[in-house]
């Protein structure tokens, strides 16, 4: 089992221990969706720790949805807890790069390929996705490595 796995299960005992109620739903939601994970496709594995973070990136971009969605159609109290998951998430996953971070990631792997104009963004991207797995979303790199080649 992976690490990062086992740490969701000792959190989760010790927060339903606590009686922490939004921390356990939360944490059982999140190992609930790396089993449906680990099931799914043609036969069951287990996840390594990069995959086990995926999920976790992708259930609490849900709860920002969730969220949104929810304060739009009026409806805060399921906003503010669809949030709070979402907080509890977040203290799972790498810390998230800064603009200038960013900025100085994707110049840095352009110099390296000497990149040059937009027909250059594939693999720009290719060279940054693995660095930035969990760290920034696509679209925002995207956008930066766009902006630095001029496109």
């Amino acid at each position: 089992m992976s690490t990062f796995k086992e740490r969701l299960r000792g959190d989760l005992t010790t927060s339903m221990k606590a009686r922490d109620e939004l921390r356990t739903a939360t944490l059982r939601m999140a190992l609930a969706a790396l089993t449906a994970e680990e099931v799914s496709g043609s036969a069951a594995r287990e996840l390594s720790d990069d995959e086990v973070l995926r999920v976790l990136g992708r259930e609490a971009k849900k709860r920002h949805e969730a969220a949104e969605a929810f304060a739009a159609g009026g409806r805060s109290e399921l906003a503010a807890r669809e949030l709070a998951e979402g907080e509890v998430l977040a203290g799972y996953l790498p810390t998230p790069l800064t603009d200038a971070e960013l900025a100085a990631l994707v110049a840095a792997a352009i110099a390296s390929l000497g990149a040059g104009g937009p027909q250059a963004m594939g693999p720009v991207m290719k060279a940054l996705t693995p660095q930035l797995a969990g760290r920034a979303e696509g679209g925002r790199v995207a956008a930066e490595v766009r902006r630095q080649l001029g496109s």
